[in-house]
C-alpha cells in the first residue's frame, strides 16, 4: 500500500482527545481535549478504508496566574498520554460529503508537584466521533469539514467519593476517569493544493453535570492551526493553538451540600501557543511531530470570589508540548476483479 502523506496525517490528527492537564485550575477538570489536537489534521478525508493511529505526548509545565502569589513556589505539572484510535472511512457520501466517523481511547499518567503533591494514572474516558462531513469547495482547493464528538463517562474512578478540592472525584491515582459527558461539536477549514495544509479548527466542549458531586464545568473553546508545505516525503511547517473557558462553571444547591464550590477556581481562562510541525512519508505509514510552547495564560476567578477574598485564586497550567503520531491504514476494500484479455 503507498499512500501519500498528507492522506495518512488527515486520518492522524484526528485523535489525541486525551486530557490537558488543568486539573488545578477548575473544580477537578479542565479541558477533556488536549489542545492541539487538530495540529496537522485537514478537512481532507483519506481513500476509503480503516486506519489506525497510535499517539504519545509529553507536557511539561508549571501552574501559572495570579492565584501563584500564595503558594510561594512554582508548582510543576506533567502529564504523558498514549492514544490509540481508528479512523472509519466506508466510502459513503451524504449531501455531497464524505463521511467517516472515529474512536479513541486514551491512557494517561498526570502529576502536580508541590505543594500540591498529586498524581494520577489509568484509562481516560472514551472518545467518539460518530459522524464527520467533509465537503471538498469545487477545484479550488478549499473543503470543510463538520462533526460532533462525545466523551463517554467510561474512564478509571477508584476513589468516587468526592472531595472539598475537586468537584469530579478525589484527585489521586486512579481517578483519571470524569463522571460526566461531553460534547465537542467541531468544524475545520481547509486550503489543501500543491502541497500546502493551511487548515484552521475550532471546536468546544459542552459538559454535563457530574453524576458524583453535581459540578458543572463551563464551556471550553479551542482554535489549532496549521501551515504546513509538503516536499517531497517531507512535511514541515509553523503551528499555533488556543484554548480557553468561555462560560462559568455551575455549582447547585446539591453539589454545595458536597462541600463544592466555585469559588476558588478559574472561571475564565486563555492560554496560546506557538511551535512547528515536521513530518515524513514511509509509503505504508506516516509519521509527524510538533512540539508548541505555551506563550500566554491568564486566568480569573469569579468578580465575587475576588471581592471578598481580596486576591484572584486562580491557576492556569503553562508549558511545552511534544506530541508524535503514527498513522497507517490497517484494511482497504478489495478492487474491482478485471476482465482477463484472452489472444488467439
Amino acid at each position: 500500500m503507498n499512500m501519500n502523506n498528507k492522506a495518512l496525517l488527515a486520518a492522524a490528527g484526528i485523535a489525541a482527545f486525551a486530557f490537558s492537564p488543568a486539573y488545578a485550575n477548575e473544580a477537578g477538570f479542565g479541558s477533556m481535549t488536549k489542545a492541539g489536537s487538530f495540529i496537522g489534521a485537514s478537512a481532507g478525508v483519506p481513500p476509503p478504508g480503516i486506519y489506525m493511529f497510535n499517539q504519545v505526548f509529553t507536557y511539561q509545565g508549571n501552574l501559572a496566574g495570579p492565584g501563584t502569589s500564595s503558594l510561594g513556589t512554582h508548582v510543576g505539572t506533567h502529564a504523558d498520554v498514549d492514544v490509540q484510535g481508528f479512523l472509519f472511512v466506508p466510502g459513503w457520501t451524504f449531501l455531497g460529503a464524505t463521511y467517516d466517523a472515529v474512536i479513541v481511547q486514551p491512557f494517561v499518567d498526570a502529576s502536580f508537584g508541590t505543594p500540591i503533591n498529586v498524581a494520577t494514572s489509568g484509562m481516560f474516558n472514551t472518545y467518539i466521533v460518530p459522524v464527520e462531513l467533509s465537503w471538498k469547495l469545487g477545484t479550488s482547493g478549499f473543503a470543510i469539514k463538520t462533526g460532533l464528538g462525545i466523551y463517554t463517562p467510561d474512564g478509571t474512578i477508584n476513589n468516587g467519593t468526592g472531595g472539598a478540592s475537586t468537584g469530579a472525584v478525589a484527585f489521586g491515582h486512579g481517578n483519571v476517569g470524569n463522571p460526566f459527558w461531553t460534547f465537542q461539536p467541531e468544524v475545520i477549514v481547509s486550503y489543501l493544493a500543491n502541497g500546502w495544509n493551511l487548515s484552521a479548527a475550532v471546536y468546544e466542549e459542552f459538559n454535563t453535570a457530574s453524576t458524583i458531586s453535581h459540578y458543572t464545568s463551563g464551556d471550553i473553546l479551542h482554535a489549532d492551526f496549521t501551515a504546513t508545505k509538503t516536499i517531497g516525503k517531507w512535511t514541515f511547517g509553523p503551528v499555533a493553538y488556543y484554548f480557553g473557558q468561555v462560560t462559568d462553571d455551575s455549582c447547585p444547591v446539591s453539589c454545595v451540600a458536597l462541600g463544592q464550590s466555585i469559588g476558588t477556581h478559574a472561571q475564565r481562562y486563555d492560554v496560546w501557543a506557538v511551535g512547528a510541525l515536521l513530518g515524513y512519508d514511509f509509503g505504508p505509514a506516516a509519521v509527524s511531530i510538533w512540539a508548541t510552547q505555551e506563550v500566554s495564560a491568564k486566568s480569573s476567578a469569579a468578580a465575587a470570589t475576588v471581592a471578598a477574598l481580596g486576591t484572584d485564586p486562580s491557576l492556569v497550567p503553562q508549558g511545552t508540548t511534544v506530541f508524535a503520531t503514527l498513522s497507517y491504514r490497517i484494511w482497504a476494500p478489495e478492487e474491482p476483479m478485471k476482465p482477463a484479455m484472452y489472444h488467439k
